[in-house]
Order: structure tokens, then C-alpha cells, then sequence
């Protein structure tokens, strides 16, 4: 698989440390590599959108699997901040909505 230039998502062979709370607590409970590696794609293509039709397809794609997750990521990228609970909660009721 080709990997754009602006996603370094391996140095040296190493992964690259997450950017936001979000994709931490999302990595503590994905145990596959795929998994990992789409998390990790999705937290890069939010900080630095990859301009890239493929990637956004595919950033398209793990955002309808994971929509709390893909907003968190834009409100704490956003925000330059990790959410507070009650922030994450509101997040996650306006989504069920």
C-alpha cells in the first residue's frame, strides 16, 4: 500500500506516538495491526489533511465506522486541546441524536 508523503506513520519502523487523547483511548482497545493503522491514519489525515482522493476515501470510510471517535478528533484538533468528560459526553449524545 502506498503511503502519502505528509503521513509518517512509521519512523525508523516505529509507530508514531498518538497526537490526541482520542486516538489513545481508541488504541487501548484495538488489538489488530489493520485496526491500528486505520486509527492512526484517521488522527493524521485530521491534523493534516492529505489532499489525496484515495485517502480521503478512506479517512471517509473509518469515519462512518467510528463517528465518535472521528469527532472527537476534529473538536480536539480543533480545539488544541484534549475534551473534558462532560465535553465528550455532550459530543457523544449530540451524535445519537
Amino acid at each position: 500500500m502506498r503511503r502519502h508523503s505528509l503521513y509518517p506513520m512509521l519512523r525508523q519502523g516505529q509507530p508514531a506516538s498518538p497526537r490526541t487523547m482520542a486516538l489513545s483511548r481508541a488504541l487501548d482497545s484495538a488489538h489488530e495491526h489493520t485496526a491500528i493503522d486505520d486509527l492512526r491514519f484517521l488522527e493524521a489525515f485530521e491534523c493534516h489533511v492529505i489532499p489525496d482522493i484515495a485517502a480521503a476515501l478512506r479517512a471517509q470510510q473509518i469515519r462512518r465506522a467510528n463517528p465518535l471517535l472521528a469527532a472527537e478528533l476534529r473538536a480536539e484538533v480543533a480545539l488544541g486541546r484534549p475534551l473534558t468528560p462532560p465535553e465528550r459526553t455532550a459530543l457523544a449524545q449530540t451524535l445519537r441524536a
